[in-house]
């Protein structure tokens, strides 16, 4: 069996991969921050052209019809850019739970939606109970809220925004004031409780992609400022105190790698019995980014934090999004209770998604 990402994967994800590169730097990110509303039209525009916000969006309804599977790569490479624009929470997270319920309960409402989601024309936002305080909302169309296990859509003329402050500045955070009504309610019991549990398992995986990809970036800033910086007629980055500093990071992130994109393909093929696979995804990618956050701030020295230091562009955002779609606790909690289960499947013949422990008739 080929475990590695397929052509057009990998080619999808360098396409963005340059667009960022040459349209998110640490200079526009900064000015973005000057911004009433800290979120280019421009960007999230090209965004859609590059089919972004179309992934996940079946092609019935306007999208491509990609698996979560497919787009993990993406998500890492926002990770990179650290990407103001909340083109992970309406495309991964809104767009997929939207999908969901149009499935289950398809209405002429839902199917418009989705068509102006997957073209770029609508921004759409959830809020969880477990991440109830919404990014850029002040810049949705519309949301998809949770109240108990009802889902709601709400069209923005009816939520007041509180806004909260985030340790980093490119994220504008707001908690929702609304009123549940009949109208709004799209689904409820236990399909809706499913629903959001998808939600969840999607939320924190794509926050894991993004840590990964931080972690990522601050690790070869470090590298590159250890090559240039020299003390004493030689480059900081030949002392072996440095290297370990660096080697820890890189062994971090690649132990962090295979856990993501194995629970990638969990999500895409059972997203409901993807708990496990995605909390082991969140712990191991906040752990590489912590790392990394802390190990590239001591590369670069007194320097490291400071507001005129690009990294901490980078770290703070990890910082943000270790809380984010629940923190470490929360995440190995999950992994304890799947562990500790009679029927756990553990071994090596489990790895991809076996649903059968001894008799082939027993479903697990």
């Amino acid at each position: 069996m080929d475990f590695t990402f397929s052509e057009e994967q990998q080619f999808f994800e360098s396409t963005l991969a340059d667009f960022l590169k040459d349209n998110v730097t640490a200079e526009q990110i900064r000015q973005r921050w000057e911004s009433a509303e800290g979120f280019d039209k421009t960007t999230w525009q090209s965004l859609a052209e590059l089919g972004i916000t179309a992934a996940l969006v079946q092609e019935a309804n306007g999208g491509l019809g990609l698996s979560f599977e497919d787009c993990i790569l993406l998500m890492q490479a926002c990770g990179r850019s650290a990407l103001p624009e909340p083109i992970i929470e309406h495309s991964f997270i809104a767009a997929a739970l939207l999908e969901d319920v149009h499935a289950i309960a398809p209405s002429q409402t839902t199917k418009d939606l989705l068509a102006g989601v997957a073209a770029g024309e609508k921004v759409l936002m959830t809020s969880h109970v477990i991440n109830p305080h919404t990014n850029m909302a002040q810049s949705a169309d519309a949301f998809l809220i949770q109240f108990g296990d009802d889902i709601h859509l709400v069209d923005k003329s009816e939520v007041q925004l509180k806004t909260m402050k985030s340790l980093d500045p490119s994220r504008r955070m707001s908690s929702l004031d609304w009123q549940p009504s009949a109208k709004s309610c799209l689904l409820n019991g236990v399909k809706g409780s499913e629903l959001w549990q998808r939600t969840l398992n999607r939320g924190a995986l794509a926050t894991a992609a993004q840590l990964l990809g931080l972690a990522e970036a601050m690790v070869s800033q470090a590298v590159k400022y250890a090559s240039d910086r020299e003390q004493f007629g030689k480059p900081i980055g030949t002392n072996q105190a440095v290297k370990h500093l660096l080697a820890d990071c890189a062994v971090q992130i690649e132990f962090a790698k295979p856990v993501i994109h194995r629970a990638a393909y969990t999500v895409s093929v059972a997203p409901n019995r993807a708990d496990w696979a995605v909390s082991h995804a969140k712990v191991c990618a906040s752990e590489a980014a912590k790392l990394a956050a802390r190990h590239c701030t001591q590369v670069f020295g007194a320097m490291g934090y400071t507001w005129e230091c690009d990294l901490h562009i980078w770290a703070k955002r990890a910082w943000v999004l270790d809380k984010e779609w629940g923190d470490n606790g929360f995440h190995k909690n999950r992994i304890h209770e799947w562990l500790l289960q009679p029927k756990a499947l553990l071994g090596p013949e489990f790895t991809f998604g076996r649903r059968y422990l001894g008799d082939a008739n027993e479903v697990v």
